[in-house]
């Protein structure tokens, strides 16, 4: 069988598989989208015992293996849940892990964005009567939003291919399908490019349509850094 007839042939089994790929991908950059707000907002405004456990937080999760993460929470959390009647599933453990892990990164992004926006925007919200949790909320944060749209953008991208270490939790994600269908073939290298192929697919539509975003939410003449892994 020749290689685009192999790839016909295993294609609805790795689209399938996607399909979790993708849960994972959304499930974990929401968890790590409003974990990271919570974690910028208190390096930026917490006081001294919030910002240094935010602080924290961030070191740790950004100092650490992401695999290592996702195993702790996958195969050390269960024991301590259990004795509260708490289970908790392999798709629950990998957006756990791979959420809290992108936080720490987001909120970096969030941080970026919303110091680079200037301190006159605070005080002249204060000064028309809102209280500091309102000028953040209907001021800062907005603008925010829109200025951390191309950095947030990698980690987005990230999160889709970071998505296949859950194949360590057992998840039938793409990644591990792909191990299957090559050890039941024995034609790994074909297996692994059509993989390959699909994780490319997304990660270019995700890319363009988050281009598109970016174009309608752009500020002119203001932008942050875009922080690399």
């Amino acid at each position: 069988m020749g290689f685009f007839a192999f790839a016909w042939s295993i294609l609805p089994d790795l689209l399938h598989a996607t399909r979790m790929t993708l849960w994972i991908t959304s499930g974990s950059i929401v968890l790590g989208f409003l974990v990271g707000i919570f974690l910028a907002l208190g390096r930026v405004y917490g006081p001294r015992p919030i910002r240094w456990l935010t602080g924290g937080y961030i070191q740790f999760f950004r100092g650490t293996p992401l695999l290592v993460q996702l195993l702790v929470v996958y195969y050390g959390l269960p024991p301590y849940l259990a004795s509260l009647g708490i289970q908790i599933s392999p798709l629950a453990a990998a957006i756990i892990g791979l959420g809290l892990n992108s936080a720490a990164y987001q909120a970096e992004y969030f941080r970026g964005a919303v110091q680079s926006i200037q301190s006159g925007q605070m005080m002249a919200a204060r000064s028309v009567g809102l209280s500091r949790v309102r000028a953040i909320r209907y001021v800062i944060l907005p603008q925010a939003l829109r200025l951390v749209i191309p950095s947030w953008s990698n980690e987005l991208i990230y999160s889709i291919k970071y998505s296949s270490l859950a194949y360590f939790v057992s998840l039938t994600e793409l990644t591990f399908v792909g191990k299957k269908i090559a050890l039941h073939t024995a034609r790994t290298f074909e297996t692994y490019v059509v993989v390959a192929a699909i994780y490319l697919v997304i990660v270019l539509i995700v890319s363009r349509l988050l281009w598109m975003l970016e174009q309608r939410a752009r500020i002119p003449g203001l932008g942050v850094p875009t922080e690399h892994r």
